[in-house]
């Protein structure tokens, strides 16, 4: 497990944040098939969080098919083929985006507007 940041003024909450930051590893390949992640316990002292935060955490990312768990010897990677990774990620993006744009859509915006808007952020994040 690469370094996490967690950011405790962020509106993002806690276990969303390390979802986040651990699923973009796993589809980017940079955690590989069946890799053990650390315990519930180890991961939620070393990221100086709840281990309710961590437990939550873990079960988003199996309930999205991410890891598995072995009951008494802990969680693991689950194994993608590259192609269903770039799947996981279009979902991903898509929710986000389902998520943004129905909050976008009540300053009636046009979609070309909102694209231009999108693109300017894109490229200051980049």
């Amino acid at each position: 497990m690469k370094h996490i940041v967690v950011r405790n003024t962020s509106q993002t909450p806690i276990y969303q944040q390390i979802y986040d930051q651990l699923a973009s590893q796993i589809m980017n390949g940079d955690l590989k098939s069946d890799q053990l992640l650390p315990s519930i316990r180890t991961a939620a002292k070393e990221l100086r969080v709840s281990i309710i935060t961590i437990k939550k955490t873990w079960e988003l990312l199996e309930n999205q098919g991410l890891i598995y768990t072995i009951q008494g010897k802990g969680s693991y990677i689950k194994r993608h083929t590259q192609i269903d990774l770039d799947d996981k990620k279009i979902e991903l993006v898509k929710d986000v985006f389902l998520e943004a744009i129905s909050s976008v859509k009540s300053y009636n915006l046009s979609k070309e507007k909102l694209m231009e808007i999108i693109s300017v952020v894109y490229d200051e994040v980049n």
